[in-house]
């Protein structure tokens, strides 16, 4: 296995409604600064493990990475000579032939002169954070992009050769109704990028959207918010609209054509290793999982004073990595093959699958299971039920 290293970027130009993230608004002056720490933060990496009591397997620091994902937060904000600067000094610290490097952009971002720069610095794979086609949902939401924002951006990317890009769409969001959903997807399959995320609206108090709707207000337009019915029916709307215009869904929230799955996500659905870098970046080397301080300032000072950021670190015992296989396979639409988990953890888990089985919750096949087509709108539930 290679690794896979995510860049934190945690900036945006506002902060969306429905946003948990530990992500800010701050000024352009603090990217560089930033930039600058996380190259120096990637080139002291083995320094700093060795000081928090990380160890990597020797075999995985001789393999190296070959994919890294720029995550935020917006990262698209940042000079491309920021971004050009952290990819030369992950080339310089590890072993590594990228097969896909991925930047998250939001559609108004996308520039000419910046994505001809992007593909310059290697950077071949766009996830762009388009979340719907309704400027009035884009507006209630607090996005800065519009509709024409997207149609603008797809051929400016393929122009600066970046073919490989990746649509959001949020299924909830206020004011969604399920003709404009419908639409929303009509005009995300007629720009036909390779990926598509469908993710459904979260609400918790991390947001100020989630925690009005649980306070059962109305500000952010909370009282314009769909059911979870209509996100649920939203959802198998999409499974099959994209299913019927050549995309394989091969993950709850994931959709690509054929060949094109995300190679830096599907690391983290398949327990594989990745390195994370920046504020509040989180790592996983097989035995170990760990995270850095997020207050982007406290990190840059950290760095400059020559400090490790990491601030949690956890050691992760068989009966922990074997519920996370299950977590994480089931996410997968290929499920879970039993006789290879009982192979590697030395036990079996097949009667934890009976009752789901019975209720039509899950599929069997051989020694496979996995969640049940119709019954992927309430994979949470699954996962509770499971976890028991």
């Amino acid at each position: 296995m290679s690794l896979g290293i995510y860049i934190q970027v945690p900036f945006c130009q506002t902060k969306c409604t429905y946003c948990n993230f530990h992500t800010g608004v701050v000024s352009s002056a603090r990217f560089a600064p930033y930039a600058q720490a996380v190259q120096a933060e990637i080139r002291q990496y083995e320094n700093g493990l060795a000081v928090a009591g990380v160890t990597l397997p020797a075999a995985l620091q001789a393999e190296g990475a070959d994919t890294v994902y720029f995550g935020g937060g917006t990262p698209s904000l940042l000079d491309p000579a920021h971004l050009c600067a952290m990819l030369d000094a992950i080339r310089e610290t590890f072993s590594s032939n990228f097969r896909e490097i991925t930047l998250e952009a939001d559609p108004e971002t996308v520039e000419p002169e910046r994505a001809t720069a992007w593909a310059a610095a290697g950077i071949n794979r766009i996830s762009l954070g388009v979340q719907s086609f309704s400027d009035i949902e884009l507006r209630a939401a607090g996005r800065v992009h519009r509709r024409a924002d997207v149609y603008r951006a797809m051929p400016i990317l393929h122009a600066a050769g970046i073919h490989n890009v990746s649509f959001d769409l949020v299924t909830g969001l206020p004011h969604q109704t399920p003709e404009s959903w419908r639409n929303s997807l009509q005009e995300l399959i007629h720009l036909a990028p390779q990926h598509v995320s469908i993710y459904l609206l979260e609400v918790d108090e991390g947001s100020r959207l989630g925690s009005e709707l649980l306070r059962g207000g109305t500000k952010y337009s909370a009282d314009a918010v769909p059911t979870d019915e209509e996100m649920a029916e939203a959802y198998d709307f999409a499974r099959h609209s994209l299913s019927a215009a050549g995309y394989q869904h091969y993950e709850i929230s994931n959709f690509a054509k054929p060949g094109l799955a995300s190679e830096h996500n599907r690391k983290y659905w398949r327990r594989q290793p990745y390195l994370g870098f920046g504020a509040g970046a989180h790592s996983f080397s097989g035995t170990q999982r760990w995270a850095n301080a997020h207050d982007p300032a406290a990190y840059v000072q950290s760095i400059a004073a020559g400090e490790v950021p990491i601030e949690q670190l956890e050691g992760i015992a068989a009966s922990q990595a074997l519920e996370e296989e299950l977590f994480l396979g089931l996410r997968q639409l290929a499920g879970i093959d039993l006789e290879s988990l009982q192979k590697s953890y030395g036990v079996s888990v097949a009667d934890r699958f009976t009752s789901l089985e019975v209720s039509g919750l899950i599929e069997r096949e051989g020694s496979v299971v996995r969640l049940a087509p119709d019954h992927l709108s309430i994979s949470n539930e699954v996962f509770v039920e499971l976890m028991r």
